[in-house]
């Protein structure tokens, strides 16, 4: 088992501090009580396709676009950036709840065809009925779930190539099918936490994802699911969700870190706690239990920082540290059984290089990574062109391409 790179676009805006439009305290109708941010980056396509064309040429094999009111909407934004690149893969995030499954699977198939066999699905149940509700859906935490597990069902019994019947509680489907089915067929990625979302990841889901728990609760996570999943006869193979802060000493990655925890008022902390603690999403409590809300103890695990789920709803936690340390914790996690690693960092831009430039190489050498498309080799493109300041280079000629001081 390899491990699986992918890293993430920031559909819902960018910048070099962790106070964005995510940190809101009313469900981001007002924000009165957060600080005004500069420097923020509108999530408009040109830079978004500055981000994927980086990713892909770092040697990511996918990157993760969110959903959600404060995004661009992920199928029209991903579908428009397989244009501008040719082997990076889009992990599409959607809510079951709001469409066709039968639609969906069509959906899927035709960007199947369109991108060359790029896409992936990411299925985000939902944990706050508010969001939920801004989107016509009344159901509360369990029946979502429930809800999912038949959608589930449906697309894959169209993606068969035959008319297909269904009939459940939310979902009657009467030869219901995709005319051309998707070649390859989308990997299904899904996230939760609770009692409720177990089984409808082990009967139905390629991919299980976690967002970035210590060790012991992620290696807890896994039995969980991989138990479940046996009873169903099935494997499921498992991914993690973190930010990633990594430089070329612990010094300087720590000094990031606390550079943005600097930018962050106790107000801004305080309103984004309250409104992250009203969410119904069990994987989302665990999170705020990790901080508990305060400063102190923001390593909650060796080279595991918290500070970013002071503000931030979802992923909560960064890898801190040397590029050797951080991929020292990668390999921890991949010894425990994960496979898919989603990564993230503030910007985006900046911070994929760091980790493309950085890590990357240090997770080649312990042969952790597959052969990258096009290069034939696991350590990815450009891997022996060495930059002037003895780090691989991501552009010809050795520049690196960092902006000063990497915050």
């Amino acid at each position: 088992m390899t491990v699986h790179l992918n890293w993430f676009l920031p559909t819902g805006g960018d910048g070099r501090t962790l106070v964005d439009r995510h940190a809101y305290t009313d469900g981001g109708v007002q924000r009165e009580r957060i600080t005004p941010v500069s420097g923020v980056r509108a999530p408009d396509i040109d830079y978004l396709a500055q981000i994927a064309k980086a990713a892909e040429q770092l040697g990511f094999e996918a990157v993760l676009t969110p959903t959600g009111t404060w995004c661009e909407d992920a199928w029209l934004t991903t579908a428009a950036l397989t244009q501008v690149t040719d082997r990076l893969k889009f992990l599409v995030a959607f809510r079951p709840g709001v469409i066709s499954p039968v639609l969906a699977a069509q959906m899927a198939a035709t960007y199947q065809r369109i991108s060359g066999g790029r896409l992936l699905l990411n299925v985000v149940t939902g944990g706050d009925s508010t969001e939920q509700r801004r989107f016509g859906d009344g159901l509360d935490h369990d029946r979502r779930y429930a809800r999912t597990d038949e959608f589930l069902q449906v697309v894959r019994g169209v993606w068969g190539g035959a008319p297909f019947d269904f009939r459940g509680e939310n979902y009657q489907v009467e030869g219901g099918l995709t005319a051309l089915p998707p070649d390859p067929l989308p990997e299904i990625f899904f996230g939760g936490s609770s009692a409720a979302a177990g089984p409808v990841a082990a009967r139905n889901v390629d991919v299980y994802l976690t967002w970035g728990e210590p060790p012991e609760q992620v290696k807890q996570k896994i039995d969980w699911i991989a138990g479940l999943a046996a009873r169903e006869g099935r494997t499921v193979r498992f991914g993690i969700r973190l930010h990633t802060i990594s430089r070329d000493s612990a010094k300087e990655a720590w000094a990031t870190a606390n550079r943005l925890l600097d930018d962050l008022d106790p107000d801004t902390v305080a309103a984004a706690q309250q409104a992250l603690g009203r969410s119904e999403s069990v994987g989302q409590q665990r999170m705020l239990a990790l901080h508990g809300g305060s400063r102190d103890k923001l390593e909650i695990a060796p080279n595991l920082w918290a500070g970013v789920g002071l503000v931030r709803g979802g992923a909560g936690t960064a890898l801190v540290g040397s590029h050797a340390e951080v991929a020292d914790r990668i390999e921890e996690y991949h010894a425990l059984g994960i496979e898919h690693f989603v990564l993230s960092g503030y910007p985006h831009l900046e911070e994929a290089y760091w980790f493309g430039e950085g890590v990357r190489p240090e997770l080649a050498a312990r042969g952790l990574l597959p052969d990258v498309a096009g290069t034939g080799t696991g350590p990815g493109p450009l891997s022996g062109v060495p930059a002037a300041t003895g780090r691989p280079a991501s552009a010809p000629g050795g520049a690196p391409l960092l902006v000063a001081g990497g915050r």
